[in-house]
This record gives C-alpha cells, sequence and structure tokens, in this order.
C-alpha cells in the first residue's frame, strides 16, 4: 500500500491578537501589580516570548478579593433570570470568538488546534449555556426551596485545559450568584486574560469576575485570605494537600480536583479496534495532559499480544510536530520542568526493568516534546506504574480474571477514573461497582458531558464539579 504524507496545514495566527503585555483584571478594569513585577509567558513549540504578564502580590489579592466582596451583594440579589441573561451572553461570545480562543489556548499551551478547536472550545461554550440553564432553577435543584450563594469563590486553575478549567469553575460560581478571584495557570495565563475582555464584551458588572496572574505565591495568598468564602482547585495532588491544610479550621467551603492514575482495562472479549481508539485517546490526547489519562493499561493475558501488535501500528501513525497545524495529533509538553518530569519517570521506568518502545518519530529542534511512549513488562512496583506522569507514556498490565482487574485497578492512592473494555453488560456494571474511580467509562474514554458531575476519590480530590451537583459546592447547604 503507498504512503500517502500529509501536506501541512497551518491555523493562521493572525486571527488572534496578542499585547505586548497584560495586567491584573480587577473591578472590571486591567491595571499593574501594585509592585510592578511581571514574567513571561512562553509558546512551548517554540519557545517563544507570547506576552509579559503582572504578578500579582498580597496586596493585589487583597484589591480583588474587596472588589469581588463589594460586587456580591448587588450580583446575589439579582433574580437568577438575570444572572442567566449573563452567562448566556458569554456563551455565545465565546462561540463566536471560538477560532480566536482555540488558536490563543494552542500556542499558550501547545496542544493541537485540532483538540483545542474541537473538544475544548465547544465544551467551554457548553458549560456556560449548561449552568445558564440551572441559573433561575436552584430551587429546583434538590438543596432546599431557596439556597444562598456561599459568597466570594477563590478559584485555581492548572494548564491543562485554561480556558475548559476556567468554564468548570466560574459558571456554576456565576450561575449560583457568587462573585469570582480566578487565578490561572503562570505557564498559561492567555485565555483567562481574554476570558476577562469578554465579561466586559458581555456587559458583566464590574467586580463579579476578577483574574489575578502569579505563580504558586500568589495562589496560596488567594486560598489564605480571609475574605475568601470557598476554594476551587484543580491541580496536583501535592498543592491540594497544601491547600487543605490551610483552610483546615476555617469556614471556607473547598473543592479539590487531582491527580489521577487511571485504569483502562481491556477484557479478552473486547472489540480491539475500537478499544485500540479508546488507549490512543485516553493517554495521548493532549500529551497525556489530562488528570483522568488513562495512563495504566490492563490488558487480559489471551489478547495481549493481539492488542500491543494493533497499538503499536496505531501509534506509528500519530503525528508529532506544530500544534497549529490541523494534521497535528500529539503538541508539545507544556513547559520545560514538565519535560524534565516525564524524562526522569520515563528512564525510571527503563532502570527498573520495564521494555520502552516509541514509534519512529522526527521531534522539532526548538520547543518541547517528548515522543509516545508505551512501557511493557510494567509491574505495580515499578514508579511508571504508581506516580503520575502527566504526559504521553503508557504502562501495560497484564491479568487474568475480573477479581485480579478490580484489585490491581484499585492498587493507587487515586481514584480518579477507570475505563473498561468488554461487550458483556453486566461485566461493565460489575466492574464498575467494584472499581474506586469516580468516573467509569465503558468502551469510551475521556467522554466529558456539562450535565455530568467529575470528580475523584482518595488523592484524586473530594467534591464533584458539573451537573447538578457542580451547584452544591457554590451553595450555602
Amino acid at each position: 500500500m503507498p504512503v500517502f504524507e500529509y501536506a501541512p496545514a497551518p491555523e493562521s495566527r493572525a486571527v488572534v491578537d496578542i499585547a505586548p503585555s497584560y495586567g491584573l483584571f480587577i473591578d472590571g478594569e486591567f491595571g499593574e501589580a501594585v509592585d510592578g513585577k511581571v514574567f513571561k509567558t512562553l509558546s512551548p513549540s517554540s519557545e517563544e516570548v507570547l506576552s509579559e504578564v503582572a504578578q500579582a502580590s498580597a496586596e493585589d489579592v487583597d484589591r480583588a478579593v474587596k472588589a469581588a466582596r463589594k460586587a456580591f451583594t448587588t450580583w446575589s440579589a439579582l433574580p437568577g433570570s438575570e444572572r442567566a441573561k449573563y452567562l448566556f451572553r458569554i456563551a455565545r461570545i465565546i462561540q463566536e470568538r471560538s477560532r480566536e480562543l482555540a488558536v490563543l489556548e494552542s500556542l499558550d499551551n501547545g496542544k493541537p488546534i485540532r483538540e483545542s478547536r474541537d473538544s475544548d472550545l465547544p465544551l467551554v461554550a457548553a458549560h456556560f449555556f449548561y449552568y445558564a440553564g440551572w441559573a433561575d432553577k436552584l430551587a429546583h435543584a434538590g438543596y432546599g426551596t431557596d439556597p444562598k450563594p456561599l459568597g466570594v469563590a477563590g478559584q485555581i486553575i492548572p494548564w491543562n485545559f485554561p480556558l475548559l478549567m476556567l468554564a468548570w469553575k466560574i459558571a456554576p460560581a456565576l450561575a449560583t450568584g457568587n462573585t469570582v478571584v480566578l487565578k490561572p495557570a503562570e505557564t498559561t495565563p492567555l485565555s483567562a486574560l481574554f476570558f476577562a475582555d469578554i465579561c466586559r464584551q458581555a456587559g458583566l458588572p464590574k467586580g463579579v469576575v476578577n483574574i489575578i496572574t502569579g505563580d504558586g505565591s500568589t495562589g496560596a495568598e488567594l486560598v489564605a485570605h480571609p475574605g475568601i468564602d470557598k476554594v476551587a482547585f484543580t491541580g496536583s495532588t501535592e498543592v491540594g494537600k497544601a491547600i487543605a491544610r490551610t483552610v483546615a479550621g476555617t469556614k471556607k467551603k473547598v473543592t479539590l480536583e487531582l491527580g489521577g492514575k487511571a485504569a483502562n482495562i481491556v477484557f479478552d472479549d473486547a472489540p480491539i479496534d475500537q478499544a485500540v481508539e479508546g488507549i490512543i485517546g485516553g493517554i495521548f490526547f493532549n500529551q497525556g495532559h489530562v488528570c483522568c489519562a488513562g495512563s495504566r493499561l490492563l490488558v487480559q493475558e489471551s489478547v495481549q499480544d493481539e492488542l500491543l501488535d494493533a497499538l503499536k501500528r496505531r501509534m506509528g501513525t500519530l503525528r508529532v510536530g506544530d500544534p497549529l497545524d490541523k494534521n497535528t495529533d500529539i503538541g508539545a509538553i507544556n513547559s520545560a520542568e514538565q519535560l524534565a518530569r516525564i524524562r526522569a519517570l520515563a528512564d525510571a521506568g527503563e532502570a527498573e526493568g520495564a521494555e520502552r518502545w516509541a514509534p519512529q518519530c522526527e521531534l522539532p529542534s526548538s520547543g518541547y516534546w517528548f515522543a509516545p511512549t508505551l512501557f511493557t513488562g510494567v509491574t505495580q512496583a515499578h514508579r511508571i506504574a504508581r506516580e503520575e506522569i502527566f504526559g504521553p507514556v503508557l504502562s501495560v498490565l497484564t491479568f487474568r480474571t475480573p477479581e485480579e482487574a478490580v484489585a490491581k485497578a484499585n492498587n493507587t492512592p487515586y481514584g480518579l477514573s477507570a475505563g473498561i473494555w468488554t461487550e458483556k453488560g453486566s461485566r461493565i456494571l460489575w466492574m464498575a461497582n467494584k472499581l474506586r474511580a469516580g468516573v467509569v467509562w465503558s468502551n469510551t474514554f475521556n467522554k466529558f458531558d456539562p450535565a455530568s458531575p467529575f470528580g475523584g476519590y482518595k488523592e484524586s480530590g473530594y467534591g464533584r464539579e458539573g451537573g447538578r451537583h457542580g451547584l452544591e459546592a457554590y451553595l450555602d447547604v
């Protein structure tokens, strides 16, 4: 069979206008940090400086919280139907500006434009549409006839899905009558700053949404601020534990969506080709920068060879390169720091005796890149089977019985997600009931919907985001 090469199909950068510098968005206006400190945000695919961004200090955090507190009085007093109008406007503007935002997200984050355009942005708009629908129906959500908002929400989001995580946090907070101070990750601040402009475009009252940029010290100041009533965090388990310690003994309500080490479990009766696509999407989507990534493949021994042959063939077709090229499957690793962690854990896998394999892959000379990789001969004692790599690295383990599959899948400190591949509905239900994971997918993986709750157990955090359940975290119930 002839091999057909893909011609480059780059998306134009001209659709997005990135300013040379950005301030903090507080009380409806952009302004410099009090002490004038700034930091640079890079494009991980080229290491190009995209912009300079303000570094918020404790004084800036205080200004933002006070602006949110002042706005809370009037925002929470609005009828739900009025709050809904603002959320609907935001959702429609996101749709109108989706191409611009998708290019921005791929530039700042490194993810393929195909993912930011076809997955992230539609879901971002869908979350605002969904929670706009709830804004005037809170009395029917099951949390009492007159549920009240908490007040000011301090929200900290990660770099893997910057705009989508923003939507997960801000949409339910505003629908329930809270005001927000949000801090994006320091490596991906631009889409949140563009969202601030969307808030102004939608006519959102000043102070309802405030965006402060900075590093971990800014986030720590936000969490510890006495004017915060609710803390919502998505990120690493280590930081989540620090947040839990900070808020312990206070009246702050907290939700934590942390790390994961999901098992993708393939039985001998599973449709192999369909399972391979699910495995590929489960671990290589967004370069593996996914909390619920299917980073542990548990395959029944009798089909191991057949599945691995098919999986390696499919991995050989993945295209790694320019995130703005519409043909790209795997983009750039988000930062030099994250690339170093991925490399260290992959090297540890080899050193501990697992067999490493990756398809022939020419990586770009500049930027942060890692080829799609799988390890066979992995045991539960290997670091690559226990620690969250947060990169395009798959560990393959085997099992013989459903009971063994459950035991191995649950043998982790995490409990965020899992996948089951089998044609037996009874087995799916039995497994789902046994797996200690917040989300269990059957014959698919990484499927999300704003109406469906998401969250984990154990060191994957607590609380739920999305769906009716996501309202509770922002209500005084």
